[in-house]
């Protein structure tokens, strides 16, 4: 099988790898999310200008004709530099339900707005009981005549306050944690009845809790079948588990570039601690972890495509396997440091935070290990 990307990806890489080097230094970044507004709306726009927001898309849809793979490159970037803009939510997650379920007119309505960076969406799926059960909902979304009316709350949208629409999953029927009665909704967050109380996060980005009090939803608002659409949500977080798998691959490239550095400069008994044998193992370890992340990362990004089952597989298999090492690198890093890795002035800690946050987004180690070995059996 050839792993060889393209002219172009190889472009974009070298192009995102600039842009994230001249804009997203240590200090630049500690600066912005610690701004009020917690991003840069000017990088945003500036994707937008480059095409990035618009690779995945097809031409149909307005993008450029890319797909998983160049979301996977664009990540791997992203991840080097712990860039907070909302590439996964808008593009990964929203761009995904458009693509796979929306009608011609939300597709015209909402992919254009994506690609020109206009539009900036937040996927609102868990629930604060809900744990990684994407079928556990309270939210509801009741029938009101051709509409809806959506009532409920939804826990740690991630950049949320940056989002000018929400992606909502809501039960339109059924009992609590059924499969069948899912439904998924765009709404603009501006609508009447949609509260929200910001906050940041461990890591540096911006979410909120985000409640719904009897906010009027017209016919068009449905994405995909009513009540059907827990098959398409799996597909969609699939998607966003292998490009957030791409982006620590990142994270943790940077974050053990840093520490074998700071093992040549730091010194104990007059010596460079990187002269002990000891921590050469360690890093030696980080590094094989770094790369066996990237090897399921590939593995989840290429069987994207394939039948349901094996793409469950390899999502699983990925958020295990680069979950474990995200964390490994991440405690190993901030242990060769020792107790400059936990200031803030030090670039490592911010490398350990994103990394260890990873874990908790779309399913932990242990919810993926158990769905693994459920689909294995079965």
């Amino acid at each position: 099988m050839d792993f060889n990307f393209t002219e172009e990806q190889e472009m974009v890489r070298d192009g995102l790898s600039r842009l994230v080097r001249e804009e997203y230094g240590t200090e630049t970044r500690r600066e912005v999310i610690a701004s009020e507004a917690g991003w840069r709306p000017e990088i945003w726009a500036q994707l937008a200008e480059l095409g990035i927001l618009g690779m995945p898309f097809s031409e149909e849809d307005g993008g450029f004709g890319g797909g998983a793979i160049d979301a996977m490159v664009v990540m791997q970037e992203f991840g080097k530099g712990l860039v907070v803009e909302p590439f996964v939510p808008t593009v990964v997650c929203a761009g995904g339900f458009l693509k796979h379920a929306g009608t011609t007119a939300q597709k015209e309505e909402h992919i254009g707005g994506i690609v020109d960076g206009s539009r900036v969406f937040a996927f609102a799926y868990a629930e604060p009981r809900g744990r990684y059960d994407y079928a556990d909902l309270e939210t509801s979304a009741r029938k009101d005549g051709a509409g809806y009316v959506l009532n409920g709350h939804k826990a740690v949208v991630i950049c949320a306050p940056w989002a000018s629409h929400l992606i909502v999953t809501a039960r339109t029927s059924g009992e609590r944690r059924d499969a069948q009665g899912i439904s998924v909704f765009v709404i603009d967050k501006s609508a009447a009845g949609v509260v929200t109380r910001d906050y940041p996060t461990f890591d540096g980005r911006q979410a909120s809790e985000v409640y719904f009090e009897n906010v009027t939803l017209g016919a068009e608002a449905l994405i995909g079948e009513e009540g059907a659409a827990l098959p398409l949500i799996e597909q969609v977080t699939d998607e966003a588990i292998a490009a957030l798998c791409a982006e620590a691959c990142g994270a943790m490239k940077v974050a053990n570039d840093i520490t074998l550095e700071y093992s040549k400069q730091r010194k104990q008994f007059g010596v460079p601690i990187g002269k002990f044998q000891v921590l050469q193992h360690r890093m030696v370890d980080m590094y094989t972890e770094y790369e066996q992340s990237v090897s399921m990362t590939y593995l989840a990004t290429l069987r994207l495509d394939a039948s349901e089952r094996e793409r469950k597989l390899a999502a699983s298999a990925a958020k295990v396997r680069v979950g474990q090492a995200a964390h490994k690198v991440g405690e190993e890093a901030i242990q060769i440091h020792g107790g400059n890795g936990m200031t803030d002035e030090y670039a490592i800690g911010h490398y350990f935070k994103r990394l260890t946050l990873f874990d908790s987004e779309f399913g932990n180690v242990d919810h993926h290990m158990k769905r693994h070995i459920a689909l294995s059996a079965g």
